[in-house]
């Protein structure tokens, strides 16, 4: 199996955690930074998981751009979405469910928001006071949450069997 991971990352938590979910996949797994990275062929890999982080609502447009390029293509693969943010419960699922064309989220084998991180040592001046005013943070803190990187990897790795109904 050929996994592709395409991901962006502002500070780095999402490239930390495509990182950790490719050690728990099964087969070949390359991973694409699509702010650094070209895209390749699409066709040459059987699934593709994709993933940003979420700043001010929003996932980052590199994201967004590529699911919409590619809704056709992305609709007809074994298809996999996570964000990054430190939201949590109904606020993260509603994160997660407009970041991403809804046809996609409806196709999807696995979804799952993987927690987040607010790293100081790589925001600038404005971007640290936005974050100590609004979400009352004063230091750098990391949730990244490795349980559901680990269950989000587990239902791509799972292979569908339909003669197991028939036992």
């Amino acid at each position: 199996m050929k996994t592709l991971i395409t991901y962006c990352t502002t500070h780095g938590c999402t490239e930390k955690t495509a990182n950790e979910l490719k050690q728990f996949l099964g087969g070949e797994v390359l991973l694409v930074n699509l702010k650094k990275e070209l895209v390749p062929d699409l066709s040459s890999f059987d699934r593709i998981i994709i993933g940003g982080s979420i700043h001010a609502g929003q996932i980052q447009k590199k994201v967004k751009d590529f699911c919409n390029e590619h809704y056709e293509t992305l609709k007809d693969k074994e298809l996999g979405l996570f964000i990054c943010c430190m939201e949590e419960g109904e606020k993260a699922e509603n994160q997660l469910h407009e970041a991403f064309p809804a046809g996609l989220l409806k196709s999807a084998k696995a979804t799952a928001c993987l927690g987040g991180e607010f790293d100081f040592n790589k925001m600038n001046f404005f971007q640290k006071l936005i974050v100590k005013k609004v979400a009352k943070i004063e230091n750098s803190v990391s949730h990244i949450n490795h349980d559901a990187i680990k269950r989000f990897s587990q239902q791509m790795n799972q292979i569908f069997n339909p003669f197991l109904f028939f036992v």
